[in-house]
């Protein structure tokens, strides 16, 4: 039983490489398509913000030392594409899948209009938010407290490579241990990179908790939807 009614997704374009250098994996995203599918029937009203990391790093060496406005707007766009993939994959299971792009190109994609954006919720359609926030300097992490905070989401899934926040890196530190929860006052005092410290702000701010787990583990998305202990819980 789902122990959310609304939720933001926040995902990361390295999710859909898998294993590969840059781009998009097909059996990576059709896995996670149906963890998504499955979350969306079971009634969760279901956004997702997307980021464009797994594009980008492809053209990341030829982008070196430009102006920083533009290599965001390139970044955006690559979300642009990642959303694409990921509505059309949903598609593909039987998941309507609306793309809103914070850019606006209307012959692609919808333009993010937030009274859209509820319908589409409140009729069920998967809503991906594209585009970031539409302007260069933020991150995809503050697109996801913005719009969740936007939509009213009950909480921020964010979805990463790691099952959730540590005392210290895993990988070089054996004894790290992950936290089932922590309060945003002790993260900040810890100093663990949760998200980007703007995110993490709005959401601290406007009481919006935030959930770190990992993709990459099978059936972590239902689990942490479902309130379970899964990944790290960040709350007020």
């Amino acid at each position: 039983m789902p122990a959310y009614k609304r939720v933001l997704l926040k995902l990361s374009g390295e999710a859909l490489m898998g294993d590969d250098a840059y781009g998009i994996n097909r059996a990576t995203i059709e896995r996670m398509v149906e963890e998504v599918a499955e979350v969306s029937r079971s009634g969760v009203e279901l956004a997702i913000v997307i980021g464009g990391g797994n594009i980008f790093r492809g053209v990341a060496p030829g982008a070196a030392g430009m102006d920083r406005a533009t290599a965001d707007y390139m970044g955006m766009l690559a979300t642009v594409m990642n959303a694409l993939a990921l509505a059309d994959a949903l598609r593909q299971v039987g998941v309507v899948a609306r793309v809103m792009s914070a850019i606006d190109i209307q012959q692609v994609v919808e333009p993010y209009i937030r009274p859209k954006a509820l319908q589409y919720l409140e009729e069920g359609k998967v809503v991906i938010f594209a585009a970031g926030t539409g302007n260069p300097f933020f991150t995809t992490d503050t697109a996801a407290a913005l719009r969740g905070s936007e939509i009213g989401a009950e909480i921020v899934l964010k979805a990463t490579k790691v099952d959730g926040v540590y005392t210290a890196d895993p990988k070089k530190d054996p004894k790290a241990t992950r936290y089932a929860t922590i309060t945003f006052d002790e993260a900040i005092g810890k100093n663990l990179q949760v998200m980007d410290a703007t995110a993490f702000a709005l959401c601290r701010d406007q009481a919006l908790p935030i959930k770190v787990f990992s993709i990459t583990k099978p059936g972590a998305l239902k689990r942490a939807i479902a309130g379970g202990d899964e990944g790290t819980l960040v709350h007020v």
